[in-house]
């Protein structure tokens, strides 16, 4: 069984973990509404994607099925 012969050391531990790091969500503006929405989803304001209505406004749009 392998055992570590040293221990390891607070740098090395960083420089090991240095990629785990949280990166900031990316989000864009809603041509229709102006709000902003996560790139390649549906306007949680107005229920619109890609220049067109896809759920109606007014409707939750965690009911909606995606197909």
């Amino acid at each position: 069984m392998a055992v570590p012969k040293r221990k390891v050391s607070p740098s090395r531990r960083g420089m090991r973990r240095a990629h785990e790091g949280l990166k900031a969500e990316a989000h864009s503006e809603c041509a229709n509404c102006g709000e902003l929405k996560r790139p390649h989803h549906v306007c949680s304001a107005c229920g619109h994607y890609d220049g067109r209505e896809v759920v109606p406004a007014g409707n939750a749009l965690k009911s909606a099925i995606r197909t």
